[in-house]
């Protein structure tokens, strides 16, 4: 069916099956519109008929005749419904809901679920079970969504196809099974090829020889708002002309539909060539699209007289009629032309193919060109008579062909389909079925790459990650060949003991950034690494990086320019080979956090669409204050299917990237799929992770009930805590590793000294990343003033008190950590009332410090019910050492000291009633008293 020859019957069945499919868009749109359980004040359903029938001929040529099952298709999103009609006459819609079997519709079930276009399915429709629905817009959900990618947004959808290629192409290079000959194709508005996003990514196309990528602009010339803004003054030229001037200047091959047939016999008489200039050059989109609304064969005529004398014979020989066919005979309705385009495209080798095709908005509707039709919908009568025109009824509208050579037709292709779709998935159960027995002669990961930490003293977490880029890179590409990791001289190691049980995940790795890998420390995973078309040139030897690009196995690393959107988007397409391929790859991204912003909405779209990836947020916030203000904010970022991590210490990062890939190859990261870590180029004393943890009294071998005392205090009260035994800093470790994934972990913990007293002189510290140095000094300093400041670092705010804590009840804030909202009497305010008795009573109030927006940990308080206050970035920033920029913001460590005064002092005094006999039969039990009056220094307000 892919054959560039089109036989006359094939195209008139072709033909008649696109009509059906256009009068079953249009019905769906009208019933989505018309339900009888629409709500007063409920906000449009809309539907968008008039942008679907400019496109319906293209898509039932891709569809029915060139589209393989292997392919995949990103399509405008208000086409949605025209697919769904296509899908639905060739039988391959599946039972979606969650937990389905993804059997076939019966015939009956889907047409009932055509009825159901942008509805929720709750299974309660109008008292129907029903569940398989349709969204908006194109979505996995959807009965029909095989190898379609979600179309919720534009311009980013086309640019995840350019890197699903890609990332095809990586896998099949790298050993994992992939489909042969997959295509990769985009429908894309006029209008939507405005997106920056598109023009961002087109050179990438190009640069990496992806032919089997290819962008079809639906050219109807207008857009949401009525007909394009007129370009020929401005720009000189057409706005299709300026787009094939885009794509051919970025590489790609264009394929311009401009006419169809008709035009092309009448240009092909005396003076048809004139004709051809005026449709060309000469006559605006703004004039072709009000002759189109006018409908006015007269007008045309006298415009076409005026732009052509040399065809007035030509013209004399042609009726009103005649005209307006001539003026509506556009290459992008042609099935001839489009069938040759997409076949052309689909031969392509090493180039990007663009296809403009020239269509009528609103065709075969009453609203045709007419400037406001995207949001019109058409009425009940015009609905009657389409459907009428094409063998339907209202009472049965989305009714299939009868026994002819369009159901032969229909049948043969749904058949071709399924038979695709159950090879494609076989193949995926196979690469499924490999990776589990490979991790299953390998084992159980290690939680840790085992990185000698002794090595880095001092270090912070930008380098950390540089160093486990390189280890795994290393194991992944190991007996490969390639320049060894550390430079041409050094020597490729042989793998320990554990790094063969790394060998598997490792493999799966790779590491993309926006010309940022050496700045951020993976240089070594870029040397000799690169991954894109062979380049055979010199390099500038050994003592510089080889950033010479290869399709060689061991070429790991994706280099693009700085185009933050881009890596965005590869690493969404490049992450999704586990579901699409059963093939799990993770992408690394490494990208200056603070240009994460750039590529916000393609990160919202990889974690809708479900993908698996890690973005290396590094350096991030106002940590990194040599740059500045503008390289310095550090965003509240809460999507769903996101987990965020900031680790401090280079163990946690260790910990965290394990854990990643881990739940990644063994599908164990439902709703946290994308991760996001941020890290700094602030290095830290290594050592105080476990010198901090010993001084715990949970991590003592033995307390025995006694209070402690800070190693070398004149405390009257209390045991030395260094002359306690620690437990084996293994045992420290695996408790620490099971709190910094659990989203927090206990620093300093003074719960097991004495004088602790919550209610009056405890208050909880919570930090994250960087400016935990800032808490510890803090903690050090309100230690001596009689303040007891736990510090409990923050690994994770989406696992601590985000999206992924709310879910689970914020079970580790709770429950791990052991924090609550109760009161805690104090020993002042007493005062007697009758049998009862008043006491004074506080909560533990909580104070958190952090390198970012306030959002990102300022609701603990909210969630435990105490008393907080949040020190965060609130201004823009300056150049500066981190400790001048930490006091400009604020979030130094006198900061942190002032700002647990205030919390306590004005933690809310309440009430609490008790009998006085109780007080009497505690009477015995006597507090000792406070080494020192906070309250002299920050007295109650």
């Amino acid at each position: 069916m892919t054959s560039t020859t089109l036989q006359a019957t094939e195209l008139d069945v072709v033909s008649r099956i696109a009509d059906r499919a256009f009068a079953q868009m249009v019905a769906m749109i009208h019933i989505a519109n018309n339900r009888k359980t629409k709500q007063p004040g409920d906000p449009k359903v809309g539907g968008h008929p008039a942008a679907c029938a400019s496109c319906y001929h293209v898509l039932g040529v891709l569809h029915l005749m060139v589209r393989e099952p292997a392919d995949y298709v990103a399509c405008k999103p208000h086409a949605s419904p025209i697919d769904h009609a296509y899908h639905h006459l060739m039988r391959v819609m599946r039972d979606n809901r969650i937990g389905g079997d993804k059997s076939y519709l019966s015939d009956a079930d889907a047409e009932e679920a055509m009825n159901w276009l942008r509805q929720m399915a709750d299974g309660t429709v109008e008292g129907d079970a029903q569940w398989n629905v349709f969204q908006s817009y194109h979505a996995k959900t959807d009965p029909d969504n095989f190898h379609f990618l979600p179309s919720g947004t534009v311009g980013i959808p086309p640019v995840n196809s350019i890197f699903l290629a890609l990332a095809y192409r990586y896998a099949k290079d790298h050993g994992f099974e992939v489909p042969e000959g997959a295509h990769f194709w985009s429908l894309i508005g006029d209008s939507e090829f405005r997106e920056g996003s598109l023009f961002e990514a087109m050179p990438d196309a190009a640069e990496r020889q992806l032919g089997n990528v290819t962008w079809i602009i639906d050219y109807n010339r207008q857009n949401l708002d009525g007909t394009r803004t007129p370009n020929e003054v401005g720009l000189a030229r057409k706005d299709c002309d300026r787009i094939e001037g885009t794509a051919l200047s970025n590489g790609w091959n264009v394929i311009h539909l401009r006419h169809g047939r008709y035009r092309e016999e009448v240009f092909a008489q005396p003076g048809g060539e004139s004709l051809r200039a005026l449709f060309e050059r000469d006559l605006t989109d703004y004039e072709y699209q009000r002759l189109l609304f006018l409908g006015d064969g007269g007008a045309v005529r006298a415009r076409l007289e005026a732009g052509a004398p040399e065809a007035a014979g030509l013209l004399a020989q042609m009726n009103d009629q005649d005209l307006l066919r001539l003026l509506s005979d556009l290459g992008g309705h042609d099935l001839v032309y489009i069938h040759q385009a997409l076949s052309e495209a689909r031969a392509s080798v090493d180039s990007p193919t663009m296809i403009i095709a020239h269509t009528i908005k609103g065709l075969g509707l009453e609203s045709m060109a007419d400037p406001a039709n995207h949001s019109s919908l058409p009425s009940k009568k015009e609905v009657e008579a389409i459907l009428e025109r094409n063998g339907l009824s209202m009472e049965r509208p989305f009714e299939h062909f009868g026994p002819g050579e369009e159901s032969d037709f229909l049948a043969k292709r749904g058949e071709q389909y399924r038979q695709g779709m159950a090879d494609h998935e076989a193949l995926i159960e196979r690469n499924r079925a490999k990776l589990a027995a490979d991790l299953e002669r390998t084992g159980e990961l290690p939680g840790t790459l085992g990185l000698d930490l002794s090595l880095f003293p001092m270090v912070h977490t930008q380098q950390m990650w540089g160093q486990i880029a390189a280890k795994l890179i290393r194991i992944g590409t190991h007996g490969e060949g390639g320049r060894p990791i550390g430079g041409a001289a050094a020597e490729e190691k042989p793998l320990t003991a554990d790094e063969e049980r790394w060998s598997v995940a490792a493999d799966y790795m790779l590491t993309m950034s926006p010309d940022v890998g050496t700045s951020t420390q993976i240089a070594p995973t870029m040397n000799a690494r690169l991954y894109g078309p062979d380049q055979k040139l010199e390099d500038f030897g050994a003592r510089h990086p080889e950033l010479i690009a290869s399709h060689e196995s061991y070429s790991r690393h994706l280099r693009f320019e700085i185009a933050e959107a881009n890596v965005m988007s590869a690493a969404g397409s490049f992450g999704m080979l586990g579901y699409y391929l059963g093939a799990p790859l993770m992408p690394f991204m490494t990208v200056y956090d603070f240009f994460i912003k750039r590529a916000l909405d393609q990160l919202y779209y990889n974690l809708y669409w479900g993908s698996e990836f890690v973005v290396l947020g590094t350096p991030s916030g106002v940590t990194l204050s040599p740059e500045g203000a503008q390289h310095s904010w550090k965003s509240d970022i809460q999507i769903p299917n996101l987990i965020t991590w900031e680790p401090f210490f280079a163990q946690e990062l260790d910990w965290i990237t394990c854990d990643a890939v881990k739940r990644q190859l063994t599908r164990d990261n439902a709703g946290r799929s994308g991760v996001l870590i941020r890290g700094v180029t602030r290095s830290i004393p290594q050592k105080q992770f476990l010198e901090l943890a010993r001084t715990q009294g949970r991590f003592k071998q033995a307390l025995n009930g006694q209070k402690l005392k800070p190693a070398g205090s004149d405390w009257s009260e209390g045991t030395d805590e260094s002359t306690v035994a620690a437990l084996d800093d293994g045992v420290i470790l695996a408790e620490l590793r099971r709190e910094v994934l659990g989203g927090a972990y206990r620093l300093i913990d003074y719960s097991d000294y004495a004088g602790y007293e919550p209610g009056d002189n405890v208050v909880q510290l919570f930090a994250m990343g960087s400016l935990a140095t800032e808490a510890i000094e803090a903690s050090k300093q309100l230690l001596d003033l009689g303040i007891y400041a736990d510090v409990i670092v923050v690994s994770s705010p989406e696992l601590l008190c985000g999206i992924l804590a709310h879910n689970d009840e914020y079970a580790h804030l709770k429950g791990a950590l052991g924090l609550t909202g109760d009161l805690h009497a104090v020993p002042s305010s007493v005062r007697a009332e009758a049998e009862l008795v008043s006491l004074a009573a506080r909560r533990v109030p909580i104070v958190s410090v952090h390198d970012g927006e306030p959002g990102l940990l300022d609701n603990l308080g909210s969630v435990l019910g105490v008393k907080q206050v949040a020190l965060a970035t609130r201004v823009f920033s300056k150049c500066g050492r981190p400790d001048q920029v930490f006091q400009w913001q604020s979030i130094d460590a006198q900061s942190v000291i002032d700002a647990c005064g205030q919390a306590l002092a004005e933690t809310a005094l309440e009430d609490l009633k008790v009998p006085a006999a109780l007080l009497e039969a505690l009477a015995g039990r006597q507090a000792a008293a406070p080494r020192r009056n906070w309250r002299e220094l920050w007295p109650e307000r």
